[in-house]
């Protein structure tokens, strides 16, 4: 492939990577930003979208130009405590702002500055593009790869392509209103569609202040944000006062119970539910290559959404661990929470440019199977049921 149609694919990354885990506390804020200029002229809507779309590309030209030269890794910026302190600050802001059923806006002092009108659309893809840059989408882990053997201009490009990318789906919007332009402005549900959006702009904060705060706080915080969805789903489902009021909480608590069922152990699975990790070391490689092991290494960290969601489901499936098993795989985990430039060689050497990233290793040390962005539980297994059957 040349640049150019790594350029196409790049587009396509960055549309993709507005479905993952990591992208979705930004949705209320890009929701809202459409909102307020749906019923607007052609003008106003051009002007909201390069404003949009601006933002994005403030950050992935800023990222880019780091990668380049500063030889930063697709999330480098998060392994800052400080940086994700204040994101937590940002996102429970805003949380509580729109949980109020206030909706999301800028302060005022921001409509007093000139062209502030679209401070909203610039900021809403600012945030955007911040959040995306703990994780990886579908083919973005390539892309990345690839953009790493590039020229400094290459980079730059090929980052521009993912924000654009990521933007799109909501340019799209603002290009052609008659898609939600149906879609009612005001009401009691709207409210509580607003109030929803805000409970995850409150998990946002929760999960980032958790990578912060002592251990013991997770808990705290994700105990104290369950109570907080708790009383708004009782409140919610009593007050009403509508029907398409009690309707919105109503479906959030039946796709909570349906998540509940789906992740909780059910009798007579198999107690063995998680893998067997070690941290990755070089001494740790060379005793799985002298025992002619197979190796599965995860590199993760714990400000990367998508690397946990991984871990709750594709690592903790029977069909993997068994997999694993019958393989005598060894599973070693690189953690790059914090800085280390050890780690950080050995995602380079193994194919990777960002996080989650997976590698299986046959038993011989080679490369089998490179493992970028999300992936299936299926795809895993196979791999190392493939690993373990190489002589």
């Amino acid at each position: 492939m040349n640049l150019w149609q790594y350029l196409l694919l790049a587009t396509a990354a960055g549309v993709l990577l507005n479905l993952t885990p990591c992208v979705l506390p930004a949705l209320p804020i890009k929701l809202r930003s459409i909102g307020r200029v749906v019923g607007d002229g052609p003008g106003k809507r051009l002007l909201a979208g390069a404003a949009l779309l601006a933002g994005t590309l403030t950050f992935f030209g800023g990222l880019a130009i780091a990668t380049a030269w500063l030889n930063w890794t697709w999330g480098t910026i998060f392994q800052s405590p400080g940086f994700r302190a204040a994101l937590a600050l940002v996102l429970g802001g805003l949380g509580v702002w729109s949980l109020a059923g206030r909706g999301l806006q800028p302060p005022q002092w921001a409509y007093r500055v000139q062209g502030a009108g679209y401070a909203e659309p610039y900021l809403a893809g600012l945030l955007a593009a911040v959040l995306s840059a703990p994780c990886t989408g579908p083919f973005l882990g390539g892309v990345l790869a690839f953009a790493l053997t590039q020229s400094p201009a290459a980079i730059v490009a090929i980052f521009l392509a993912v924000g654009l990318g990521l933007a799109l789906p909501y340019l799209v919007l603002l290009a052609r209103p008659g898609l939600i332009a149906t879609m009612p402005r005001g009401g009691a549900w709207l409210v509580r569609i607003h109030q929803f959006l805000g409970l995850i702009l409150l998990a946002g904060a929760a999960f980032f202040a958790a990578t912060v705060l002592p251990g013991h706080a997770a808990a705290f915080l994700w105990s104290g944000w369950a109570g907080i969805v708790t009383f708004w789903l009782l409140r919610a489902l009593i007050v009403g006062p509508d029907l398409g009021a009690r309707l919105v909480p109503g479906l959030v608590l039946a796709g909570t119970m349906v998540s509940a069922f789906a992740v909780w152990p059910h009798p007579g699975a198999n107690a063995d539910t998680t893998l067997a990790w070690q941290p990755l070391t070089e001494q740790s490689l060379q005793d799985a290559r002298a025992a002619n092991r197979p190796v599965l290494i995860e590199f993760t960290a714990d400000w990367c959404i998508n690397c946990k969601v991984l871990e709750q489901t594709v690592y903790r499936s029977a069909k993997v661990i068994e997999a694993a098993r019958l393989a005598r795989a060894a599973t070693l985990r690189a953690d790059l929470s914090q800085p280390d430039e050890r780690l950080q060689a050995y995602l380079r050497e193994f194919g990777g440019a960002g996080l989650p990233f997976a590698v299986v290793l046959d038993g011989q040390g080679r490369i089998h199977k490179r493992l970028p962005d999300l992936f299936t539980v299926d795809t895993l297994a196979a791999a190392l049921r493939a690993a373990g059957d190489k002589p």
